[in-house]
């Protein structure tokens, strides 16, 4: 008896219907703006960083962010510590918001005219995100001022634990700085606290506050005290690199990434997180096997050249920025706070400030408009970068005169540079001044430097400066 054919029609279709897999359901995209994790490194250098050349460091977490994620090649820090946080949390050249040069606590050889810090008319970046509903919490060093008006909690971060200034400024190094506190909030919890533990301290600190915040928007800060000198590690990372000290360090923050990943994955936030991994400044060249590299850069901490700025820079964010970008236009920590602005819809800062919105970079891996670039330095505008050129104006920069090691400081010495003009393209590390073959270049640039320095004179803001 035969079937008829209508009926074996169905049958071959239920068939078919039954062993076909129904489509992949669409993945879910995250409501709401992003997270924001910025991880602060300091006197990392650039060459510190597999993905960036290190053949004795292992980076597995920073070097999976580069995979999934965005690396720059030409992101640039200041020279030293205060101005790179300031330009950070401000958006501004450090020199319009009066924070020009490293600040401090009394100590030896450190004038009253160190002793100043941010002042409450800046806005910063957690004040800025605070007004599109972000809790805000800062762990590690601060150094944008000791005194109680200057401190994080009166410049929008709702929690705060750390240092308030370098981590040798204590009395171990020289008897004239005054004991080290370690904050929270604003009470000390200790002082001249271990350091051993200081890196695994601010990791846990910081794991708490994504765990405590995971259902609203957050920003989290956390700004390491190492690599600067001293140097110390927790006793699992203690000679477990086999390239000293300086590596065991790097390898320890490397592993706190790690953590900070492995903790959204587990509290399911990894997909909508910007974390940001970057330096504040070049490696403190002096100390020798307890400083960093500056790759094939020229110079180090302190200077304007390329060695004392240009440093790391690592973005993931799963849902908006595509994995393993490269991108190889200058950028800068100015750049930080307008990008991020855009990125949460937070309203930007009322008064000027210096940096770019740099979205479609992360988002599309574009390419800004090729602008200047200005090399600051306690005050004093050294160099200008306008796409492949670079002008140092004529300035007085140091160099290493002696390296020490295993702690112990080197010297420099001092000498003045000319008007000098760099192929950046071609000559990475400075090595080959072509301003006698490029006269219009360097006049083009010399002007451009000349009228905003000018205008920085004329703009710059005050900071906070304690009654005397």
């Amino acid at each position: 008896m035969h079937v008829p054919k209508i009926l074996a029609s169905l049958l071959l279709a239920s068939l078919l219907s039954c062993s076909t897999p129904p489509p992949p359901a669409e993945a879910e995209t995250p409501v709401g703006p992003p997270n924001i994790i910025i991880v602060f490194a300091d006197d990392q250098g650039y060459g510190d960083v597999g993905v960036y050349g290190s053949t004795r460091i292992r980076t597995p977490h920073l070097d999976r962010m580069a995979a999934e994620g965005l690396k720059l090649t030409n992101f640039y820090a200041f020279p030293s510590c205060s101005p790179s946080r300031a330009a950070l949390l401000t958006g501004a050249y450090p020199p319009r918001v009066g924070i020009p040069d490293v600040i401090g606590p009394e100590g030896p050889n450190w004038t009253a005219n160190k002793q100043y810090g941010i002042n409450a008319t800046e806005t910063t970046l957690p004040e800025m995100l605070k007004q599109a509903g972000y809790a805000t919490g800062m762990v590690g060093k601060w150094h944008l001022g000791h005194f109680p008006e200057t401190m994080p909690l009166r410049h929008g971060f709702d929690e705060f634990f750390g240092l308030p200034y370098s981590n040798d400024m204590h009395p171990g190094n020289d008897p004239l700085w005054p004991d080290l506190p370690l904050l929270d909030g604003d009470e000390v919890v200790a002082l001249n606290p271990d350091q051993r533990e200081l890196t695994s301290r601010y990791t846990q600190r910081a794991i708490q506050f994504l765990e405590e915040h995971q259902d609203t928007s957050f920003f989290l800060y956390l700004a390491h005290s190492m690599p600067h000198v001293p140097l110390f590690t927790s006793d699992g990372f203690r000679d477990r690199s086999g390239f000293g000290t300086y590596a065991d360090v790097i390898e320890e923050i490397d592993a706190s990434v790690g953590e900070l990943l492995a903790t959204l994955d587990r509290l399911e936030l990894d997909e909508n997180t910007i974390i940001i991994y970057t330096s504040d400044n070049g490696p403190w060249l002096t100390y020798g096997n307890h400083a960093g590299s500056a790759g094939p850069f020229r110079e180090g901490k302190g200077t304007t050249y390329e060695g004392g700025m240009r440093v790391p820079f690592l973005a993931r964010w799963p849902t908006g920025i595509p994995a393993g970008s490269v991108n190889h236009a200058p950028a800068s920590l100015t750049d930080v706070l307008p990008t991020l602005a855009a990125l949460t819809g937070a309203p930007l800062p009322e008064r000027a400030i210096d940096g770019r919105d740099l979205s479609l970079l992360l988002r599309e891996n574009q390419a800004p408009a090729v602008t200047p670039f200005y090399y600051y330095r306690s005050g004093n505008l050294d160099a200008v970068r306008l796409g492949r050129w670079k002008l140092h104006l004529p300035h007085n920069f140091r160099y290493v005169d002696r390296v020490a090691n295993d702690g112990n400081r080197g010297s420099y010495a001092y000498r003045d540079s000319e008007l000098e003009l760099y192929d950046l393209y071609g000559d990475p590390g400075e090595r080959y001044n072509v301003a006698e073959e490029f006269p219009q270049k360097v006049a083009e640039l010399e002007a451009l430097a000349e009228a905003f320095h000018a205008r920085m004179l004329r703009e710059k803001r005050e900071p906070f400066r304690p009654a005397r």
